[in-house]
C-alpha cells in the first residue's frame, strides 16, 4: 500500500516524538473505545522507547500490551521478549498496562495456538498500534524468510491470528503474529535506526518478493510509517 517516512536527526529525536505520537494514539482511542491495544517489538532498538513510554501519564490500565512475536523460552530467559517488556515498558505510570505475554506453559508454540488464539479473539482485532522491527535478512515479527512457515504466516486470506515458526538462521522456536493480524492495526509503525536497516529495507521494497523479505509483505499490504533515524 505505502510507506511514509519519517526521518528524524538523532535516536532521541525520534524517541522523543514517537513515544508522544503512541501516547496521543492510544489517549484517543481510550476516549473512543474505553480501551486501547498496543503491540511492540523485542530488540535493542526499542529498549529507550519504552522508557520513554513507561514515563507518559495515561490511563495505562486501559491498555493491553502484547507482543509482536516471542521466543519460545522461559520469561525469565535473557532472550525473552517479555522479560524486556517488563523490565523496561511495564514500569512506572505503564505498570499499571494489562499484559498478555505470547509465551505459555506448553513445551511446543503448536500446542499453544489454540489458547492464544482464543485469548486474542476475545480482545478482538484490530489493534490499535503495531511498532514492528526488522532483521538484516529482511524479517518482521517471528515471519523469517528461512522458516518452512514462511508462506502459511503471509497468507493474508488465513483465519489464522498467530503462527509458531521456527527459523533455521536464528535461535528458538517462535510464536509470532501473522502478516493478516498485524497488518490489520489501526496504526503500523516501523521503528529503526542506522543506515545498514534503511538499506535493506530500500532493497527490500525494490529487489524482492515478499517471501524473500517479509518486511515487503508488510508495506504492500498496510500504510506504514516508518520512524528512522540514522
Amino acid at each position: 500500500m505505502s510507506l511514509h517516512t519519517h526521518t528524524f536527526a538523532t535516536s532521541n529525536e525520534l524517541v522523543t516524538v514517537f513515544s508522544q505520537r503512541i501516547a496521543d494514539t492510544l489517549k484517543q482511542a481510550i476516549s473512543e473505545k474505553g480501551q486501547a491495544s498496543l503491540v511492540v517489538s523485542g530488540g535493542s532498538t526499542p529498549l529507550p522507547l519504552f522508557k520513554a513510554l513507561a514515563a507518559m501519564p495515561l490511563e495505562w490500565s486501559k491498555v493491553t500490551i502484547t507482543l509482536a512475536d516471542e521466543r519460545w523460552v522461559d520469561s525469565a530467559d535473557s532472550a525473552s521478549n517479555e522479560k524486556l517488556v517488563r523490565e523496561n515498558l511495564l514500569t512506572g505510570h505503564a505498570a499499571s498496562a494489562n499484559f498478555i505475554p505470547l509465551k505459555t506453559h506448553h513445551s511446543d508454540a503448536n500446542e499453544a495456538l489454540e489458547q492464544l488464539s482464543a485469548t486474542f479473539t476475545n480482545l478482538g482485532l484490530p489493534f490499535d498500534i503495531v511498532i514492528l522491527g526488522m532483521g538484516e535478512d529482511g524479517h518482521t515479527a517471528s515471519l523469517f524468510p528461512c522458516s518452512e512457515q514462511i508462506e502459511a504466516g503471509l497468507d493474508v486470506n488465513s483465519p489464522a491470528m498467530l503462527i509458531a515458526t521456527q527459523p533455521t538462521t536464528a535461535p528458538h522456536q517462535r510464536m509470532s503474529f501473522t502478516l493478516r493480524a498485524l497488518v490489520s492495526a489501526t496504526h503500523v509503525f516501523l521503528h529503526l535506526t542506522g543506515d545498514k536497516k534503511r538499506a535493506v529495507l530500500m532493497d527490500a521494497l525494490e529487489n524482492a518478493t515478499d517471501i524473500e523479505k517479509p518486511i515487503k509483505a508488510v508495506c504492500d499490504k498496510s500504510s506504514v510509517e516508518l520512524m528512522w533515524a540514522p
